[in-house]
């Protein structure tokens, strides 16, 4: 599914849900706090490390497809989705899972494929209207 092993040498070389758009991640657990780094072109987005874990855990919870509603952080997300969740007040983290005010959205695109990569989760490749679930 991916290529690569995670790290910042050796990068995942995934893409977006639709399969429209490449882009890199890799963990960094070095970082104050750990990070997940996202590269989509020149353009580079963090998340909470712990982001992973955190929607591996709603996922499991909630026990059913959940879909997820990629938007930038400027445009609502819409409720219910993974989206929302990852900046949502009632989070684990209480609000945004992004770390750089002005890139924390698209949480609902970058980060399925790394749970995918990881094994943890199952994700639907359309063209939109994406979902995902917990493995």
């Amino acid at each position: 599914m991916a290529n690569g092993s995670g790290t910042k040498g050796s990068p995942w070389e995934l893409k977006t849900p639709s399969g429209l758009s490449a882009f890199q991640a890799y963990r960094d657990n070095g970082a104050d706090p750990p990070v997940l780094v996202v590269t989509v072109g020149s353009t580079t987005l963090h998340y909470q490390l712990r982001c992973l874990d955190d929607l591996r855990a709603m996922l499991k919870a909630k026990g059913d497809w959940v879909p997820l509603g990629s938007a930038d952080e400027q445009k609502p997300a819409a409720p219910g989705t993974v989206e929302a969740w990852g900046r949502d007040p009632k989070n684990p983290v209480g609000g945004w899972y992004g770390l750089k005010k002005g890139l924390r959205g698209r949480f609902g695109n970058y980060v399925p494929p790394v749970m995918e990569a990881l094994g943890w989760a199952e994700v639907e490749h359309q063209p939109k209207n994406n979902r995902m679930r917990a493995r």
